[in-house]
């Protein structure tokens, strides 16, 4: 044995690396951001905007500005009292340095600085920081304006004072993220004007600005909003009819707890409810939402008995029922919250279940008993509900009789794998029959599963799951995966763990994918949650020189090719208008194969602007898909006329 190999296998004191000061955050990004891609980056503003947002709750800030700047760094302003200056009484260096240099650093710990905050656990300012390639701060308080500059984690100068500030307060944050860090460091304007939207709704009467400075993006716009969740409320129903004429809406603050509830419904058979704790996103709810289900459940279960729309012997509306088609947002805030997991998306303090439930119920009973006739309609809605969950159930146990639910009467068209393990598996829902066949032929038949669709799906956003389950095309998938729908849907009975869509690049193809996953993300979400659902990349071009044979996806990809290889001595380069025009080899080749192919993930980052989209793609109402095609129209390069 080599003294190498006795060195490898000693583990003591040397082999303990100490990361100091935001080390720790340089080499592990992940556990503080969750991700180095977009959404991370992205993640860096709202940490800095939070700083001023928590000023504005504690009622020393009423402006906020964002500005990507022309080198795309970012510099956020606001009014607020200015980040502290003078020395801190342990480590004797500014406390503006302390907030941008030292992890659970901030006023934010129970000092007294603010009783209510968001952000990362007060590591914001200096993850940021540490993930910046420059860092500038100024401050504005006392009558002069100080400035410090950082870099990835590093104090670059002293704090010093730049100029006199008069009578204004505040703080300027500037940041350049760093390339060595982010896999994509362009930010986009659209992802930040949806947060800094819904920051400035959950916080009535703050002003935030958003600008763009970048060349040939340069834009801008102001949320401000007096009415907060009422007017969010409002915002999301603006492509749906809303079928009572108040937003309901109540707030109660007690014992350093908050709640704030506004809803409505509409004419949908959707749900849309959106948690907040402390003005973060619980998109996995928690306490909070448990809460307000329940009360909602029960308050209106209670109205309807007492007003007779429910007779004592007939079965009470179920929490899917009172859900229908309801528009909502809970906003908590609270002084300790607890959040399960790092990424904040669970609340987790048992006692605001309680508080939520009985603030619900008294308000909510009220605004029933004072309004009647809205009280009418909502019933109505949830007693429909009801009837079609019923007529569902019926046509579940029928189908179930019959064996099209389970995985004995698996589809006849479908050409399954041999693979028992669904880790292993996937299944391509692939678009026409001639297509269809082609795969068969060129699949992996150990692993891949191919299920043919004919035609065009029902558009499930205007019809209730009773109707959906008398779809041939829609029972042959949920029979093909085995994990069933809606309530019933079980992801440990799910066979594949890779379900591919196939469709053509053309118009047609693209109005089936989005027919699918309109279908998967209103009644199979969790198969999009738990990362299952994929879109196949079929090539656009085949591109014939000699004895090489090129395959390229879009028209800026077959452009360069060309220029690459020269126009001369090609064949004339085929078009493909559909996937049946491959054969089983070339469909193999291009779209199937494991190491050549290319699949794109189907995620959703945000739940308000998934629903507001399937809404205005595939809803009733035609201005929204007007006005939709015509600003998105000159983002499309292939198509087919």
């Amino acid at each position: 044995m080599t003294a190498a190999d006795v060195k490898q296998q000693q583990y003591n004191a040397e082999q303990i690396q100490v990361l100091e000061g935001l080390e720790p955050v340089r080499k592990r990004p992940g556990m503080y951001i969750g991700t180095t891609g977009p959404k991370g980056l992205h993640h860096l503003v709202y940490e800095v905007v939070d700083n001023s947002i928590d000023e504005a709750i504690a009622g020393f800030c009423k402006n906020i500005n964002v500005t990507i700047k022309p080198d795309n760094s970012i510099v956020v302003e606001d009014d607020g009292r200015g980040m502290p200056v003078d020395l801190h009484p342990k480590l004797k260096i500014p406390a503006v340095e302390v907030i941008h240099t030292v992890l659970h650093a901030g006023g934010k710990f129970g000092g007294g600085g603010y009783k209510v905050s968001g952000g990362l656990h007060g590591v914001g300012a200096s993850v940021v920081n540490a993930l910046s390639e420059i860092m500038e701060v100024e401050i504005m308080r006392d009558g002069k304006i100080y400035k410090q500059v950082y870099s990835r984690g590093k104090t670059v100068t002293p704090l010093e004072i730049v100029g006199e500030a008069g009578n204004k307060t505040g703080s300027r944050t500037m940041f350049k993220p760093d390339p060595e860090i982010f896999d994509e460091v362009e930010f986009s304007y659209d992802t930040l004007e949806h947060r800094l939207r819904e920051m400035a709704f959950l916080n009535k009467g703050i002003k935030i600005q958003l600008k763009d400075e970048r060349e040939g993006q340069k834009k801008k716009e102001t949320f401000h909003y007096e009415g907060g969740i009422k007017e969010f409320v409002k915002y999301l129903n603006k492509n749906k009819v809303g079928i009572h004429p108040d937003i309901i809406y109540f707030t109660l603050s007690k014992n350093d707890m908050e709640v704030e509830v506004a809803m409505q419904y509409t004419d949908h058979y959707n749900e849309l409810i959106l948690s907040y704790a402390n003005n973060i996103n619980t998109t996995e709810g928690g306490t909070h939402l448990i809460g307000f289900k329940s009360a909602l459940t029960r308050v209106l279960n209670d109205y309807a008995k007492r007003s007779k729309y429910i007779k004592d012997n007939e079965e009470a509306l179920s929490g899917e029922d009172v859900r229908e088609g309801l528009t909502a947002i809970i906003s908590v805030k609270l002084m300790t919250p607890q959040f399960e997991g790092q990424t904040k998306t669970k609340l987790g303090n048992s006692e605001m279940r309680g508080f939520v439930e009985t603030t619900t119920n008294e308000y909510l009973m009220a605004f029933l008993e004072e309004n009647p006739q809205q009280a009418r309609i909502i019933i109505d809605k949830c007693l429909r509900a009801a009837r079609a969950r019923e007529a569902a159930r019926k046509a579940r146990e029928l189908t179930r009789r019959k064996g099209v639910l389970d995985n004995l009467a698996l589809p006849g068209k479908l050409a399954d794998c041999s693979e028992k393990d669904p880790a292993l598996c996937e299944i391509f829902l692939v678009e026409g029959d001639s297509a269809g066949g082609s795969a068969k032929m060129g699949r992996d038949r150990a692993r891949q599963a191919v299920l043919p669709l004919r035609g065009k799906i029902l558009n499930v956003e205007k019809a209730r799951l009773d109707k959906i389950l008398n779809s041939e095309e829609i029972k042959n998938m949920i029979t093909a995966f085995g994990c069933n729908i809606g309530e019933d849907f079980d992801e440990s009975k799910l066979r594949y763990h890779k379900i591919i869509i196939m469709t053509d690049a053309d118009v047609d193809g693209a109005h089936i994918r989005t027919l699918l996953l309109t279908f998967f993300y209103r009644y199979m979400r969790p198969l999009i949650e738990g990362g299952y659902v994929y879109i196949a990349q079929p090539p656009l071009y085949r591109t014939v020189k000699g004895k090489e044979v090129y395959y390229t996806y879009s028209e800026r990809e077959q452009e360069k090719l060309l220029n690459e290889i020269g126009r001369q001595g090609i064949s004339p380069p085929q078009r493909y208008k559909g996937l049946g025009e491959m054969d089983a080899e070339q469909l193999w080749e291009t779209t199937m194969d494991y190491n050549k192919r290319t699949l794109i993930q189907v995620t959703v980052d945000d739940v308000a602007m998934a629903d507001d989209i399937f809404t205005i793609l595939m809803g009733d109402k035609v201005p929204p898909r007007k006005k939709f095609i015509e600003e998105n129209a000159k983002f499309v390069r292939n198509l087919d006329i």
